[in-house]
Order: structure tokens, then sequence, then C-alpha cells
């Protein structure tokens, strides 16, 4: 199976592992969006790894929007080792997802989204 060649894969032993500081790096080294693949929730072998990126990827979208930029560009997916169709699928998504959105303001240094993603849902109108 083929993903997106655009895609950069980064393997830690756990996502439990990945911090925030993680994810803003990637952002600021020049990545348009990121997201983390853990295990199912409540399957993770280090306990609540997952339990705990989830929430670290929660956080990173808030603290992105508070900045102006779109808190889509970041997201956390969960599956199990056997599911490499979901991979992908999740894989395409957000290559699908960064498409729309567009190069990240952050790597352009144009300061916020332009393309109203930031916007609540009333303000798109």
């Amino acid at each position: 199976m083929s993903y997106p060649s655009d895609i950069k894969i980064i393997k830690v032993p756990c996502t439990g592992k990945v911090d925030v500081i993680h994810i803003l790096k990637a952002m600021e080294n020049g990545a348009d969006g990121v997201y983390v693949v853990g295990c199912m929730e409540g399957e993770c072998h280090y306990l609540k790894g997952n339990l705990r990126a989830k929430k670290r990827v929660l956080r990173v979208k808030e603290l992105l929007q508070e900045v102006g930029v779109s808190g889509e560009r970041v997201e956390m997916f969960n599956l199990s080792a056997s599911q490499a169709p979901r991979f992908v699928q999740f894989a395409q998504e957000m290559t699908e997802r960064i498409t729309r959105l567009g190069p990240s303001p952050i790597r352009t240094g144009s300061g916020r989204e332009t393309n109203g993603a930031d916007k609540p849902e009333a303000e798109k109108k």
C-alpha cells in the first residue's frame, strides 16, 4: 500500500513521547501540518501514552488557533498495527486537508490564515 509521497514518517516508541514542542517545532521547520497516529484508545502498550498524546494534540490545536493558524493542521488518529489501509486513509485525508488549507502561514511567514479556516462558522458566511 502506498500513501502520499509528501508524508514524512517519524517513528517513536509511543505517541506518549510526542510533546507539544515536537509538533510546534515540526511546523516551525516547514511542515504545513502534523498528524500523530497511535494505538487504539485503551490498548496502549505503555498504558496511557496515546491518551497523553491526544491531550497534547488538542493543546497544539488551541495554541495554533490563538495565533491565527487553523487547528485543522494538526490531528490525532488511532488504529491498530493491522490496519494499514486505515493508515493510508488517514494520510490521504490529511494531505487533502492540508492542500485545502494551503501552505502554513508559519512556514511562509504570512501571519494568520487567509482562507478563513480559523474563523468561526458564522464569520465564514
